[in-house]
Formats: structure tokens, sequence, C-alpha cells
């Protein structure tokens, strides 16, 4: 770049002015400057994908991918905050964007029951990673614009089954993938992981009864549910009275432990180790395994296939309930009359203690 002045000549020996004077200093730090500027740019750009990243590792799990690179969903502001009760046409919004994300908020009728609740809680604790304990199945405003967001939820493993189910016991969330794609996402409630002791019934069929009556006894077992690898191998349909309780549609997968359908789901593990579904989930569950799926199942402490296929605490019988079964049972023999050589006696038993009285 060539500033009047550097050439008099040319300008007919007019003498440089205080303005080409300075584009002159400008021109010799030209480099300099450009240099700066980059490095600027690079700077302020590094500056805002971290802030990027950190904003996303601080709402989303891994798992769950956030893909800006597609079109933009047609987003709708949400101008309250959605709770249990509420009823509206943002409440069929909200019920369509879970079922469109996989999620069961049960039927999409714009109520907000507690599927949607369920529903809700889920999606806190995988896509949000808020703990258990904190997920409220409220939506916000700011829960809302996460959820129009382009989500891709991604397996963690690739089966060798056409068909894999995913259980994530930290965060109590089941996954059931298709060639790698969700078809299923519902919160879940495992084993307590402490010892009990119970009275239990236990249907025709079941491990425990081989008889062809539903019988009752007292066992005493450990409610794990244990990390590892494992597959789908047989299923009941309807409720089941089983030694880890009432069962709908039970799908085993380890010995006694299933997924299966109950009433209560709380956010916190409460069963004796099997994986409890909403009963509105349930119904449709097996439909969408098969025998031999894989099942992997992740404790936040091991990965799966640092356990292999582990087998659950076994049941043992409770030394304590023949005692008290004896000691409150009503009779159970018909009084019977007992002839001797001398005197009629009739001999009365009742559980286990038999009295003997004189005509």
């Amino acid at each position: 770049m060539n500033f009047p002045g550097e050439f008099p000549d040319e300008f007919g020996g007019i003498e440089p002015d205080t303005l080409p004077r300075v584009a002159s200093v400008l021109d010799r730090w030209r480099f300099a400057l450009i240099a700066f500027a980059i490095l600027v740019t690079v700077v302020a750009v590094g500056v805002l994908s971290g802030s990027s990243e950190d904003s996303a590792s601080e709402n989303s799990n891994p798992d769950v991918v956030v893909d800006t690179s597609s079109v933009p969903l047609i987003t709708v502001p949400l101008e309250r905050t959605l709770e249990l009760g509420m009823k509206g046409d943002d409440v069929l919004r909200l019920q369509q964007r879970l079922k469109d994300l996989r999620f069961d908020p049960g039927p999409v009728d714009g109520e907000f029951g507690q599927n949607t609740v369920q529903a809700m809680w889920a999606f806190e604790k995988l896509v949000m990673s808020v703990s258990r304990e904190r997920a409220t199945g409220v939506v916000t405003p700011s829960t809302w614009a996460i959820m129009q967001s382009n989500l891709i939820i991604k397996p963690r493993r690739v089966a060798d089954s056409p068909s894999h189910v995913e259980i994530y016991l930290p965060e109590q969330v089941l996954i059931v993938f298709k060639k790698e794609e969700p078809v299923l996402i519902t919160h879940i409630s495992s084993g307590t992981g402490v010892p009990w002791c119970e009275e239990v019934k236990i249907d025709p069929g079941e491990e425990g009864n081989k008889t062809e009556e539903q019988i009752s006894i007292g066992i005493c077992g450990e409610a794990v549910t244990p990390g590892g690898i494992f597959y789908f191998y047989n299923r009941r349909t309807g409720m089941r009275e089983t030694k880890l309780g009432s069962l709908y549609n039970p799908v085993y997968f380890n010995y006694n432990i299933a997924v299966h359908g109950a009433i209560l789901v709380p956010l916190k593990p409460a069963s004796h180790g099997c994986v409890r579904i909403p009963m509105s989930v349930a119904r449709y569950f097996p439909a969408l395994v098969a025998y031999g799926d894989r099942v992997y199942v992740f404790d936040g402490i091991k990965e799966p296939e640092e356990y292999g296929s582990p087998i659950p605490p076994f049941d043992k019988p409770d030394p304590n309930y023949t005692t008290i079964a004896a000691s409150t049972s009503l009779p159970t023999t018909v009084p019977t009359t007992v002839v001797t050589s001398t005197t009629i006696a009739t001999t009365t038993t009742v559980g286990s203690v038999t009295t003997t009285s004189a005509p």
C-alpha cells in the first residue's frame, strides 16, 4: 500500500501532511495488528466453546447428544410452570414431545397425570442429570427449552441381539434399544439393597411352588439387583405372586429377577431385587423384547463386563415363620373319636397342640 508522500516525484514534490504520516506508521505495524486480531479471535472462540461445553456437562448426560447441526425445531415458549393436575394445550405439547423422545407420558390428552410425572422423572434423571432424590416432575420454561432441542439418546453398548435393554441403577432409568435407537425410556425402581424377611405367596409354576395351588411361606432374602450382562429367558402373563412379590407381566433375566409392572414405582429403590416399571408401560413392554435379548445392568461402580453374569443372593426359609404360624393358625383337622376298652375319649388337634378330654 502506497501513501502520498512516499513518492514525491509522483505527487509533484508536495510535502506529506499529518494523515499520510499516521497511515505510514499503521502500515509498518499492519502485520503485527493482524496477528493480534487473529489471536484475540482464537481466544474468544475457545472461551465460548469452553463455556458451552461446561454448560452442557452441567445439564446433560454424556449419553445424550444435542445435535446442533440439524434444522432447529419449531419451538413454542412455555408461559407457565407445569405440574401434576394441570390441563391445557401446553400440557398436550409436553406429552407429545415426551412421546417423540420415546418417554411414556401416558395418554396424550392434555392432562398432567401420574404417568406424565413419571416420564418427567426419567427425563430429568437421564437428560438433565438430576439426582433421583431431586427429581420433581415439574416442567419449568428452562426445562421445556431443553426438551425442545434436538436430543439424541445413545446406547452405552452395541449388543449382539437385534434389541437390547440398558438399566441404569444410579439414575433408576431403563431404555429399550432397537438397532441402537431408543423405543422406550422409562422410570424404574430396583432393589433396595437391604435384607428382608416376609410371608410371601407363590403361584403354581413359580420357583418354590411345585404344587397346583398357591402356597404361603416365610422367606428371607437380600433386595439386590446385581450389575452385569444378562438376557431375557422367561416370561409370564398377568399378575403373578412370587417369592419377590406381586409381579405384573414379568419378563425374567436373572433367576427370579424380572422387569415387571408394579402399582408403586417410587423415585427411590423399593423392590426386593426386581426392576419395577409403571403398570401402563408393563402392558406392552413384553412385546418390545424377545427371548435372548441382552440386558445390561449398570450399577455406577463397575462396568457390566467386569461383573459377568452374577446370580442374585439366594433366599432362605424364615427361621421364625413356622413358630409364628403355628401359634396363630386355626384348627386344621376334624375332631375324631377314639374308642378304648374302658372309656370313650375325644381327641382334638389344633395346629400342633393335641388335647384329650374325658366324656
